[in-house]
């Protein structure tokens, strides 16, 4: 009897210890879990970005996009689609609600059809909107499709980082991470 009495005021404290062990872990897995569905989810919404905006483009008409125009030139045809990547990440809850108009644009004219727009000053971060009016698609052979192609670049910040550094101080962990998505669609004029 005094031997039972014993070993269970022995183990009476273990329930206890092991909880305090599992418990970072259990942090970890649940703060991971929640920070890499965020991501999945940011990354959803930046794809639908880009295929609204590729639909837009491809719809929009080329006529201002002169060959011999100088590298400053900026299509007049392209701005729809900085709006609807603008507009679809805001009224996603990725970039924060208001409008575009206030931000810093810049623009970088890359070859004949293909701009990169830098989009700063509104948002924490830089959008990068890539828009190519000229993509052509073959297969085995000449050109078989001319169309549009455009790519939406946006960060995510991880929250993880924050649980790492609280429980292993002085830990680094990659705390930023650009998410790109693509979409294509044929040009329409």
């Amino acid at each position: 009897m005094r031997r039972r009495r014993t070993l269970t005021r022995q183990t009476e404290g273990s329930a206890l210890v092991e909880f305090a062990i599992a418990l970072p872990l259990l942090v970890v897995f649940l703060v991971g879990i929640y920070d890499f569905s965020g991501a999945f989810n940011q990354k959803q919404k930046i794809g639908h970005a880009a295929q609204e905006a590729a639909v837009i483009a491809g719809a929009q008409p080329m006529t201002d996009m002169d060959p011999a125009a100088p590298a400053t030139a900026n299509p007049y045809s392209l701005q729809p689609v900085l709006e609807v990547v603008f507009s679809s990440l805001s009224a996603d809850n990725v970039l924060p609600q208001g409008t575009w108009a206030s931000c810093a644009v810049a623009h970088n004219h890359l070859s004949e059809l293909k701009w990169s727009f830098t989009i700063t000053g509104c948002t924490p971060d830089s959008l990068v909107i890539a828009i190519d009016r000229g993509w052509v698609t073959s297969v085995g052979g000449p050109p078989t499709t001319v169309g549009t192609q455009v790519t939406v670049s946006y960060p995510y910040h991880w929250r993880f980082n924050s649980v790492i550094q609280l429980l292993v101080p002085g830990a680094i962990y990659a705390a930023t991470t650009n998410i790109s998505e693509t979409a294509t669609v044929h040009n329409q004029m």
